[in-house]
């Protein structure tokens, strides 16, 4: 494990166990987070990225889900060993998660205040005007306005925008080495979705956590991220340097998400469209996962799933018909 990397993935595999068969929603991910990086993990709706950060954090839905293999290595441990005890001891302090939607992450019976001071007393137990004194440094850290009255509100008291901003507040609040920012600005309006990225790099830069930052908006991946992870039907098929992959994108499926991306410049027509359907996850094809929708594909691409190439510095992809190989 490189001294550089915080987080390393190997291998994740995640299933749901359903009456009908089983669910592979997350089925050999692998990555390595370095620290004071940005990693993007981008694809359409439903192909793993939620999952993947659930299962990082061993926060997993009720019903059916479980790990059934793999390693998550922070700082070397393989936290998918310890205890569920040492689990919630980590979390917050090491590593932390943003989720998508503020409006279900904050306790409407709460203040702001009183959610603050207890994952800042968790890191560090104090007495409570020194965690009030923190927790109102918290809030100015992300750009809240007029911290010292915010403290005493409640969620439904304001916008989406500072309800995001605060949930950020509480998950830096345990100074984590990881932090997990799962579609942060998804719920935020285009103006508010600027600043909020502004600032989240700006944190970033000034304690150099690593960030993953799970988003379907290449828009996102481009201002935000040093690295991209593109995945499809559970599995991460491209990976590199977000500037390469933009310009020398090597899977058909990495192509075809950017040439959907809607271009401010040049003739008007149509927008560019994957035709088909990803494949059902309880019933995944033995060769590519995105041989049914490719105009590339050949028998092999159908028969065998493609193994890992590197086709350049840091740039990995899973494809049959990458040009290196």
């Amino acid at each position: 494990m490189n001294q550089d990397t915080v987080l390393q993935v190997r291998d994740l595999a995640t299933y749901f166990e359903l009456r009908r068969g089983v669910v592979k929603a997350v089925d050999g991910v692998s990555f390595d987070l370095r620290r004071g990086e940005v990693l993007g993990l981008v694809g359409e709706s439903g192909c793993g990225k939620s999952l993947t950060a659930l299962s990082i954090m061993r926060l997993l839905p009720k019903g059916g889900a479980r790990t059934v293999r793999g390693e998550v290595r922070l700082g070397g441990e393989n936290i998918l060993e310890l205890p569920a005890s040492r689990m919630r001891d980590i979390r917050g302090r090491r590593i932390s998660m943003i989720l998508q939607d503020p409006q279900t992450s904050l306790n409407p019976v709460f203040t702001i205040g009183e959610q603050l001071r207890e994952a800042i007393f968790r890191r560090a137990p104090a007495k409570t005007a020194e965690i009030m004194k923190e927790a109102v440094a918290a809030l100015r850290r992300v750009e809240i306005a007029a911290p010292e009255s915010r403290i005493s509100q409640y969620p439904h008291q304001m916008s989406g925008g500072m309800k995001q901003r605060v949930v950020g507040a509480i998950a830096m609040s345990g100074e984590p080495q990881v932090l997990i920012a799962d579609e942060p600005t998804t719920a935020l309006d285009v103006t508010i979705q600027l600043q909020y990225l502004k600032l989240l790099k700006r944190l970033q830069t000034e304690t150099g956590m690593a960030i993953l930052f799970i988003t379907h908006d290449f828009g996102v991946v481009a201002r935000m991220c040093d690295r991209v992870a593109v995945m499809y039907a559970g599995r991460i098929v491209e990976c590199g340097p977000v500037a390469e992959v933009f310009e020398r994108p090597a899977h058909p499926y990495t192509r075809a998400l950017i040439a959907s991306v809607p271009k401010m410049t040049g003739e008007r027509g149509r927008l560019a469209t994957i035709e088909g359907q990803p494949p059902s996850l309880l019933d995944l094809p033995p060769g590519c996962r995105f041989a049914p929708r490719c105009n590339l594909a050949e028998p092999q691409c159908i028969a065998t799933y493609p193994e890992t190439a590197d086709i350049g510095p840091a740039h990995t992809v899973s494809c049959w018909r990458s040009d290196t190989r």
